[in-house]
This record gives C-alpha cells, structure tokens and sequence, in this order.
C-alpha cells in the first residue's frame, strides 16, 4: 500500500451496481471545471448538474459501499447524496474542493444509515463481495484466496476504519483530502490510517492469511 499518493485521480464512464466496484474509483480532480459546473448548476443549467453527477457517481457509489457493505444501500445514498447536492449546492464553499464536499455528504449519508439500521458493529452471514479491482490494495496479493480473505478482512471492520482506508487505498486520497472529507486534522488522519492498517493486519492474522 503506497503512501505517496498527493491526489484523488478519474473515470472515463459512469455503470451501476456491481459493475461500479469493479472499476476504478479514483477521482479525476479538475477543481476549476468543477467550480464551473457548480456555479452553472447554481444558475439553473441542468447538463452542469448532470455533468457533476455523472463525473462523481461512481466514486460516490464506491465510497458508500465500503461504509454500508451492501450494494442495495450503496445505490440508495448514492441517489440521496445527488439529491441533497442539487439542493445544497448554494451551500459549497468553492474556497474547498467539491469532490471533498460531496465525499463529506456521502460518508455522513452512509454511517447515519448504520446507526438508523443499529449495524454498525455487526457482522451479516453472508457479505457482500466487492469483485476484484486492478485497483485495489489487494492486487498486489496476485491470488484469489488471499483477495478474499483481505476483501472479508475489511468487510468486518468498524466502519470509522472502512472508511479511512477505502479513502486513502481505492479512492487514493491525500492525508489533506481526507481531512477534509472526514474534518479531520492530518495528525489524527495519519494515526486513524495507522490504526486501521494495524487491525487490518491483525485480522489477517487471525485468518491465517498473513
């Protein structure tokens, strides 16, 4: 896992469902144009509006899945984070960057659906497989048991530490941009990955993986 990543980088096509983890997630982060697109959708264009969600569903989709472990979910905070976009856009700050402002509403969005469901901490039977991604920390495994075991890994982590790791290793933000994402200052960014990494590996131990 490779800690020198500076920025969240792009796709070329928006897909749904499962077809969506199956591609990258990474964020092409063109800050101008996106200001561009929001201040035409502030004046009513509905293509700017249609631009952002199109530039932003995937990622959006991906980063809630990784809170909420369901595809169903996923697709559902995805729609209302698009929803709450269009009627706060009057809200951004364009001193920050949209994608970190989106990302903020959609991680918010997916842990308030845990704590509405009361699942934060569980465990279902069967999870929800993410499909193998190029683009996954995984990859570097190159075997598909030991994908899985790392994809089941994450999947019974908390969800403070899914989220800090899906941010930082399939969205490939910065420690600055998942402060902003997350409000957090890039000291405690840093110490929360750390954590996380730490149990990642220790539940891979327990699974005999590593």
């Amino acid at each position: 896992m490779d800690d020198s990543s500076t920025g969240c980088a792009a796709p070329d096509a928006v897909v749904h469902g499962r077809d969506q983890l199956s591609r990258r997630s990474r964020v092409i982060v063109d800050d101008g144009n996106d200001l561009d697109l929001v201040e035409r959708a502030r004046a009513g264009d509905r293509a700017a509006l249609t631009a952002l969600v199109v530039r932003y569903q995937r990622q959006v989709f991906s980063a809630a899945y990784w809170v909420v472990r369901r595809v169903d979910d996923a697709n559902d905070i995805a729609q209302d984070v698009f929803l709450k976009v269009a009627e706060r856009l009057d809200d951004f700050d364009p001193r920050f960057k949209f994608f970190s402002w989106i990302y903020r509403i959609t991680v918010n969005e997916s842990l308030n659906l845990l704590r509405r469901n009361s699942r934060e901490e569980t465990v279902d039977g069967e999870l929800e497989r993410l499909p193998a991604d190029g683009h996954d920390p995984e990859r570097l495994a190159g075997d598909a048991q030991l994908s899985a075991h790392i994809r089941t890994a994450l999947m019974r982590m908390p969800a403070n530490d899914r989220t800090v790791i899906a941010l930082r290793h399939f969205s490939e933000c910065s420690y600055e941009e998942i402060g902003q994402i997350l409000e957090l200052d890039g000291k405690t960014v840093k110490s929360r990955l750390f954590e996380a990494r730490q149990r990642l590996r220790a539940s891979l131990a327990e699974l005999g993986t590593i």
